[in-house]
């Protein structure tokens, strides 16, 4: 599984506006064959930075960022912030999805 987590660190006037902004963008990647999750939250520590939790199948990642929806969300991301998005990017073997967190079981 291809596992990336990107900071985005919005311009004050547009961090309202984000979520709308990069709807048609999130709608297309959720749809991209091997996505398997694509979740935007909102930072506490950061409240104008936009953070984005995404995964894909092992396969699917160059179909993503070769994609016309990934050239077009990030041209239409990149007047809207202050300044380079921070990533991590990892493959993580034999992951397929969520598991649940051993060290906080709920019954």
């Amino acid at each position: 599984m291809i596992f990336i987590v990107v900071k985005f660190p919005v311009k004050p006037e547009h961090v309202d506006e984000w979520p709308e902004k990069v709807a048609e963008f999130t709608r297309a990647t959720r749809s991209e064959p091997g996505n398997l999750w694509f979740e935007w939250s909102r930072s506490l520590a950061e409240p104008d930075t936009y953070v984005l939790v995404e995964a894909f199948q092992d396969d699917a990642g160059e179909a993503h960022v070769t994609s016309d929806h990934f050239r077009a969300g990030l041209e239409t991301m990149r007047p809207l912030l202050t300044r380079t998005p921070e990533i991590v990017s990892t493959t993580i073997e034999g992951a397929t999805g969520w598991s649940a967190m051993g060290e906080l079981q709920i019954d």
